[in-house]
C-alpha cells in the first residue's frame, strides 16, 4: 500500500490555494463517511510519482495527516491544462462496510503459456477495466485473468474472473465478454489476372505487328508506285518515238 504525508491546509481564497501550488504543494480535500471534509495539502513531487504508477485511482492510500492515519482511495485528480501537473485531489475516506462504484483495471498474465496465442493467434481485450461494486475496504487492485492454455476461439467472461467476497460487478443479467483469443488476421492481396495480362500484352504486340506490316505495305506499295511511274514515261516516250519514226523517214 502506498502512503502520502499530509498538512491540514485552511486556505480560504482562490488566492491562498494558487500560493499554495506555487510552493509546490497540491490542494486535497478528504471526504466521506461521518466525519466532515477535510482540507489538505500534499507534496506536488510526491503526488506526481505516485500518478506515474499504474492504476493510481484504484489504489488505496494510506494518508498521514499531522500524524494520524486513515486509508484514502483517489476518486479524480485535476491537472493543469498547460503544464498536466495535478492541481487538486479528492480523496474518498475509507469506512467499514460503506459500498462504492470504481472501475478495476484488468491485468492478463501466462500470454506465453497459451496455445492459441503461440500459433498467432490475437489477444482480442474488449475490456481493459471492468466497473464493480464493493466495500470501500475491500477494493482490489486489479484483475487478474490467466491465459495459459487458451486456444483460439475461446472467450473470456466475467465469470470466468475470480472476484474478492462482496464485490460484484455493476452489469448484471449477463455474462458479458472481457477478451477473446482470436484467429490471426491475414491480410491477402487480390491476385493478379496473370492470364488477361498475358493476352493484353500479346494483342498489343499483334496489333503493333499489324500495324507494321500494313506500314510496311503501304511503303512497299509506294515504293512499288514510284518505281513503276518512270517506267511508265520511259514507256510512253518510247511510243511517241515508234509513232514519229515512220514519218520521219518518209
Amino acid at each position: 500500500m502506498n502512503s502520502l504525508e499530509a498538512s491540514i491546509r485552511n486556505t480560504k481564497t482562490k488566492g491562498d490555494v494558487n500560493a499554495l501550488r506555487e510552493k509546490g504543494e497540491v490542494p486535497a480535500i478528504v471526504y466521506g463517511g461521518t466525519e466532515e471534509n477535510q482540507k489538505v495539502s500534499l507534496s506536488k513531487k510526491k503526488v506526481k510519482f505516485l500518478i506515474e504508477q499504474e492504476n493510481f485511482l484504484s489504489n488505496i492510500i494510506s494518508l498521514n495527516i499531522n500524524g494520524e492515519t486513515i486509508k484514502v482511495l483517489p476518486r479524480e485528480v485535476g491537472y493543469d491544462v498547460l503544464t498536466d501537473d495535478p492541481i487538486h485531489i479528492d480523496f474518498l475516506r475509507i469506512t467499514k462496510g460503506a459500498k462504492i462504484i470504481i472501475e478495476i483495471p484488468v491485468k492478463f498474465i501466462n500470454n506465453e503459456k497459451s496455445p492459441g496465442l503461440k500459433r498467432g493467434g490475437v489477444l482480442n481485450i474488449v475490456r481493459r477495466k471492468v466497473e464493480l461494486k464493493c466495500a470501500s475496504e475491500n477494493v482490489p487492485n486489479e484483475l487478474i485473468v490467466d491465459l495459459e492454455g487458451l486456444e483460439i476461439g475461446t472467450s473470456i467472461k466475467i465469470s470466468s474472473i475470480t472476484l474478492p467476497e462482496n464485490v460484484t460487478p455493476t452489469i448484471q443479467g449477463r455474462d458479458f465478454v472481457v477478451a477473446t483469443v482470436a484467429a490471426p488476421t491475414v491480410f491477402k492481396e487480390p491476385e493478379k489476372p496473370a492470364e488477361e495480362g498475358a493476352e493484353g500484352a500479346e494483342g498489343a504486340a499483334g496489333t503493333e505487328g499489324a500495324e507494321g506490316t500494313e506500314g510496311t505495305t503501304g511503303e512497299a506499295a509506294a515504293k512499288e508506285g514510284g518505281e513503276k511511274a518512270p517506267e511508265g514515261e520511259k514507256g510512253k516516250e518510247e511510243q511517241k518515238k515508234d509513232q514519229k519514226a515512220p514519218a520521219e523517214k518518209k
